[in-house]
């Protein structure tokens, strides 16, 4: 679940269901995949097709969504007398009248390119960023995680899987592996952020981590060739929300990069400590997962293990033996759940 095909920005859905609002006269709860959208009432009945658009689709500069130029044109999670709203719902006339006349407009349809709609990418810290070596490998799997609300069939064909749930912390994504220098032959450590592998310099947060806790020499130490992949988090990164004195890697993966394989979860915690280095924190160890996406939810709501005075981001659950399934191309069995109270604190 981890692949980004999942991510429909924009897509075609079905009102679900419809619930009042407490002493709101004027709006609607409305359930859309295992959303929660505040919509005008008597906008939508119950079975309507509607366009839905996720939290972190940025909206083009349209007459049609001038309401969101005070939020910078961004979807974000809202409170409104009371419910959370996570996402818009619009009529299908949001469409271009030329498209809804030749296209069949079936439920699912992606419809982000349609509308001009792209992803916010938070701005990558200054100490992050630094000369391109590359693209990120394609031979590594990237750090992206799937919402839990998009997962409803996926969830009830996997209930009961005993799994591990994770903190998911708000920092900055780091993968870490060795390869051959071009010119030398030598094996020698790589260092890539979200979606570039970027060359050591001076001032690299990225880098200065992995030397501190030399991390090249670990992966040397190891019969496989190994991808490891964690969350940077510190001074600098995203508002230290965690109130760290220097930045900080929480691991979160291991990959056989020879085997195309993750490694299951006792294995990598084997290796944390065999390698001295910190995984994440782990909330749970023998889990059962639950097809009830609401509570889900409600179990990523608390405070981070790393600081009680931080709401934690969400959750990421996981099989405690490693599982993939191909249905609707889920991939790795993976995926998150974002903390409510977190979104709205912090503007997401």
């Amino acid at each position: 679940m981890t692949t980004n095909t999942l991510r429909k920005l924009a897509s075609i859905q079905r009102i679900k269901a419809l619930e009042p609002i407490p002493n709101a006269d004027a709006i609607l709860k409305a359930t859309v995949l295992g959303w929660q959208v505040v919509v005008k009432k008597g906008e939508f009945q119950v079975g309507d097709l509607c366009v839905y658009c996720e939290i972190d689709s940025l909206m083009p500069e349209k007459p049609e969504f001038e309401f969101l130029k005070g939020q910078n044109m961004r979807i974000r999670t809202l409170r409104l007398r009371g419910q959370v709203s996570q996402g818009i719902c619009f009529p299908l006339e949001i469409l271009p009248a030329e498209y809804r006349e030749t296209q069949p407009l079936a439920e699912g349809l992606d419809v982000t390119e349609v509308l001009g709609i792209s992803k916010y990418e938070a701005p990558i810290p200054t100490q992050l960023s630094g000369k391109v070596k590359g693209h990120f490998p394609s031979f590594i799997p990237k750090t992206d995680e799937t919402r839990v609300q998009v997962l409803q069939e996926a969830l009830s064909t996997l209930a009961g899987t005993r799994c591990y749930v994770a903190e998911k912390l708000d920092g900055s994504s780091a993968s870490y592996y060795l390869e051959a220098n071009e010119q030398s032959g030598v094996s020698e450590l790589n260092a890539c952020s979200r979606n570039l592998n970027l060359l050591e310099e001076p001032g690299n947060t990225l880098w200065q981590v992995a030397r501190a806790c030399q991390l090249e020499e670990k992966l040397k130490s190891q019969s496989r060739r190994l991808a490891l992949q964690a969350e940077l988090i510190g001074p600098g990164i995203q508002g230290n929300k965690y109130r760290l004195q220097k930045p900080e890697l929480y691991f979160f993966n291991a990959f056989d990069i020879e085997a195309y394989a993750f490694l299951d979860h006792a294995d990598f915690m084997a290796l944390m400590q065999e390698l001295d280095l910190k995984p994440v924190p782990i909330l749970e160890n023998d889990y059962l997962l639950e097809a009830d996406i609401p509570r889900l939810v409600e179990k990523s709501i608390g405070v981070s293990v790393l600081n009680a005075q931080t709401r934690r981001e969400g959750i990421v659950i996981r099989p405690l033996q490693e599982m993939r399934t191909l249905e609707n191309t889920l991939g790795r069995v993976s995926f998150k759940a974002i903390n409510p109270e977190f979104l709205l604190k912090y503007g997401e």
